[in-house]
């Protein structure tokens, strides 16, 4: 039994079969067991430096020792705090940016969509209230989140909308975005996406993406919204995705990699345009958390950031991505494999029925669900999004651990045939 309530789960299947993590070292975890496990998902794409490294412990622990935290309501802030607005004010790809620092993504994309609604209503335009977002994103599991989620499941059964004023387009098509900015702009707040999108399955922008809806939020008074969480911080070989893509947001939500899970922190990096009404003193941003700018978790953030820099694991990310390719598409000589699609330390080997036709297994997720736990069998952790296998393993992984990663792979997908029929092309799943 167990009195613990598992995120994502059904609680109907949890008690006995919890798997309980209790340390970890590097790409490795371990269990109450004594088993090792890789970890090929560096926990929820957060661990970016690995587990069980003594300099962030060892800054918290300073940090605790002196003050665990502050608020930083109204005029008070503590010097973590400060340092790492700093730091990461110089890191981002927006000129003269401030940050407004949060517990974590969800908070992040709360935050963002607040600031955006308040402050078209600061300049005189409350008009423009709608945010545009994409099909397959994820954004949180905030009310905002939820809403903005492209991924019909998670917003089922809340009797939404949870917020009004959203709107989904296509996931690639730029076109549909022209079309929607051309009649409707004058009502758009914002436009918010991944530079790829994550928990949706892996999917990286159609070359030109990216530019072309900057273009158009320009052109149509739109501000744009880069959802790093996932992204930042090196997991795609650049400390932030728009870098890697060519475009310059408007503002940039962040969490995950900033202290790769050592402690909980988020934020969104804001541009001139936005703060200027509220530092100006026009208006006022009534919004922010208890545990905003929490001074432990800034001194953790910024030994994260120290090691990122100090090891060069942006660029061992781009490294990892290149070595990573040839071996996960070397998959394809299963049949059951339909697309490998990633970049840097991020990606993702789709399962299907017809690699021509692009059909769906069926019963869906139980290929996918086989597979990952014949990995898991085998002491490597990864994600099955229904048939989707998903890895983002930290930036410290060796080329030999990702042989390990992709032999393990291999070799459960090679299982998984043995359980697939060939009907006219189309395979069928038997359990």
């Amino acid at each position: 039994m167990t009195n613990f309530w598992h995120g994502y789960a059904d609680m109907s299947l949890v008690p006995g079969n919890e798997i309980v993590m209790n340390r970890g070292e590097g790409v490795w975890i371990y269990d109450t067991e004594g088993r090792r496990y890789l970890d090929a998902t560096a926990s929820l794409w957060y661990c970016n430096v690995g587990h069980g490294r003594p300099e962030i412990a060892d800054a918290v622990a300073k940090q605790v020792a002196d003050l665990a935290a502050y608020s930083t309501f109204g005029f008070t802030a503590t010097p973590p705090t400060l340092d790492l607005a700093d730091r990461l004010t110089d890191m981002a790809p927006i000129d003269d940016a401030v940050v407004f620092m949060t517990t974590g993504g969800s908070d992040a994309i709360e935050t963002a969509a607040k600031l955006i609604r308040r402050y078209w209503n600061a300049v005189g335009r409350p008009e423009k209230r709608t945010i545009v977002t994409r099909q397959l994103s994820y954004h949180g599991m905030n009310a905002w989140g939820t809403e903005l989620g492209g991924l019909p499941s998670n917003s089922e059964g809340y009797g939404g909308p949870l917020v009004p004023h959203v709107v989904h387009v296509p996931t690639h098509d730029t076109g549909a975005v022209a079309d929607l900015f051309e009649r409707e702009a004058a009502r758009i707040a914002a436009f918010i996406g991944e530079p790829v999108i994550g928990s949706g399955g892996v999917v990286p922008p159609v070359e030109g993406y990216w530019p072309e809806i900057e273009r158009l939020c320009r052109a149509h008074d739109v501000l744009l919204v880069a959802d790093e969480v996932i992204t930042g911080f090196g997991r795609v070989g650049r400390d932030f995705g728009a870098q890697h893509y060519g475009f310059t947001p408007d503002v940039i939500a962040f969490a995950k990699g900033v202290t790769s899970g050592y402690a909980p922190l988020g934020g969104i990096l804001i541009a001139p345009r936005i703060r200027e009404p509220f530092w100006a003193g026009e208006a006022m941003f009534r919004h922010g958390y208890t545990y905003s700018g929490h001074a432990a978790s800034c001194a953790a953030a910024l030994a994260n950031l120290e090691i990122i820099r100090k090891e060069g694991l942006v660029r061992r990310a781009a490294g990892l991505g290149a070595y990573l390719k040839p071996k996960l598409e070397a998959l394809h000589k299963y049949p059951i494999v339909g697309d490998v699609r990633g970049i840097g330390t991020l990606w993702a080997v789709e399962l299907v029925a017809n690699r021509q036709t692009r059909e769906p297994l069926s019963p869906p997720g139980r290929a996918g669900a086989f597979i990952s736990n014949a990995c898991l069998e085998s002491g490597l952790i990864l994600r099955n999004n229904g048939d989707i296998l998903v890895m983002a393993p930290a930036l410290i992984m060796t080329d030999e651990q990702a042989d390990e990663m992709t032999g393990t792979l291999d070799s459960a997908i090679a299982e998984a045939m043995k359980r697939c029929t060939a009907d006219n092309g189309t395979l069928q799943w038997s359990e």
